[in-house]
């Protein structure tokens, strides 16, 4: 019995072992994760499609990879589940890293976000400190949420009359307009996407920020191979101008954009080594220095 059980694990590690190395191969197909009510960074467009500022990113290095890209949308509330089952590869679609970095594999961030409030223009809001008794609205499991309920906000969720939960913004939109609320805390690129597809003049992004962030990759923890390979081909496509070819066609703020690119990385890197080579280097010199005296 025990040399069948060892067996079978021996088998299953094999097969493990395979499924991550068939990675570097040619064929395979990624799946990437995403909130199918999130533009501009994942949404389906008027024909149909699902399209959006990270999904076309994905789908191009897909294309430098010679991957099939699988595009599934999510419930976002279940999106943990759907990666550690392995339903998906990875969730790519607006995805903050503060606050979630041990919980994920991460890729280098490539988006600096802020977390903002959008209220009518009418509505005589002018600052933070005026939602005081006011009704806000806010994504569910979103990172606003998270900023609303970090201990650093902690006065400002306090003084609202209510802080409720949406599935989604055009619900935020309609019960702004009807009344039923006054605010929404939402993603900065989200909020200047929703603006620009609505009335111009009838909402206004309040000047103070919630909370600043950084967008990455997330990953299944230690699927390290997978998020290496995928970002190396982003740090190619940000040297080749595409990145920012796709921000100007979903209308991101290009000054949003923080990925280093291969040449900065590269120095990084070299400077890592060195302070790793130096560290080791006066290790060394204090072992010596020991065995000098023990020996005196």
């Amino acid at each position: 019995m025990k040399k069948k059980a060892f067996a079978m694990i021996l088998a299953a590690a094999m097969v493990c072992g395979m499924s991550v190395s068939a990675w570097a191969e040619d064929g395979r197909t990624l799946i990437v994760g995403f909130d199918a009510e999130y533009p501009p960074f994942g949404y389906m467009n008027e024909d149909g499609d699902y399209v959006g500022f990270d999904l076309d990113l994905a789908q191009l290095v897909c294309d430098s990879l010679g991957w099939t890209l699988e595009k599934k949308p999510i419930n976002w509330d279940s999106k943990d589940m759907e990666l550690n089952s392995g339903t998906i590869d990875c969730i790519w679609n607006g995805f903050t890293i503060n606050g979630r970095e041990d919980d994920y594999t991460w890729s280098e961030p490539y988006l600096n976000n802020e977390q903002v409030i959008v209220v009518a223009a009418d509505a005589g809001i002018e600052s933070l400190a005026d939602l005081a008794g006011k009704d806000v609205l806010v994504q569910a499991d979103s990172a606003a949420l998270d900023a609303l309920n970090n201990d650093d906000n902690k006065d400002l969720t306090a003084s609202f009359h209510s802080l409720t939960e949406v599935p989604e913004y055009n619900t935020a939109f309609m019960r702004i307009d009807s009344g039923a609320a006054q605010a929404v805390a939402v993603d900065v690129g989200v909020a200047n996407y929703q603006l620009s597809q609505r009335e111009e003049g009838k909402y206004v992004i309040l000047d103070e920020a919630i909370q600043s962030e950084q967008y990455g990759i997330g990953f299944k923890l230690g699927n390290e191979e997978l998020k290496d390979q995928v970002w190396a081909e982003v740090l190619k496509l940000y040297e080749e101008g595409k990145v920012e070819e796709l921000a100007d066609t979903y209308g991101v703020d290009k000054a949003m954009i923080c990925i280093e690119g291969e040449a900065a990385q590269e120095d990084a890197d070299e400077a890592a080594e060195e302070t790793d080579a130096a560290a080791e280097a006066e290790q060394e010199a204090e072992e010596a220095a020991e065995e000098a005296s023990e020996e005196e």
